[in-house]
C-alpha cells in the first residue's frame, strides 16, 4: 500500500484575502478540497494523511508527521504558489530534506491533482 503525506496550510490559517488566491475562496472550500484529495488517495488504495501547517509551528508539525514512513510527500499549492508563503515553502522543503533525505517530493497545482502528483 502506497503511503502519501500531503503537507498544506491548515485551512483556518490561510489568508483568504490574499489577492493571489481565487476571489471566491473560503476556509470551508479549502477544507473540502483537502478532504476530497485524501478521499481520492484512499480510493486508490493508499494510506493518506494531511499535515496541517500553521506558519508558527511548521517545523515541529512536519517533523512529527515525518516520524511515520511515507512513500511520497506532496507539498500543496497553498504553500508553494502565493508569493507571501515563500519562506514557509522554503522551510517546508528544507525540513522534509533534513528529516527524510531521499524522500520523493511531489507538487500539485490544485487539490484535484494531488493524487496524480503522488502517482508520478
Amino acid at each position: 500500500m502506497k503511503r502519501v503525506l500531503l503537507i498544506g496550510i491548515h485551512p483556518d490559517a490561510v489568508d483568504i484575502h490574499d489577492p493571489t488566491l481565487p476571489p471566491d475562496i473560503t476556509h470551508e472550500k479549502i477544507a473540502a478540497g483537502i478532504e476530497a484529495t485524501l478521499a481520492d488517495m484512499k480510493q486508490r488504495g493508499w494510506h493518506a494523511a494531511f499535515c496541517a501547517l500553521r506558519p508558527e509551528t511548521a517545523v515541529p508539525d512536519i517533523e512529527a508527521s515525518l516520524k511515520e514512513n511515507w512513500d511520497c510527500i506532496v507539498i500543496g499549492g497553498g504553500i508553494r504558489i502565493p508569493p507571501n508563503n515563500l519562506m514557509l515553502f522554503e522551510t517546508t522543503v528544507n525540513t522534509v530534506i533534513r528529516v527524510a533525505p531521499g524522500m520523493p517530493i511531489a507538487f500539485n497545482t490544485s487539490p484535484e491533482n494531488s493524487a496524480d502528483a503522488a502517482a508520478r
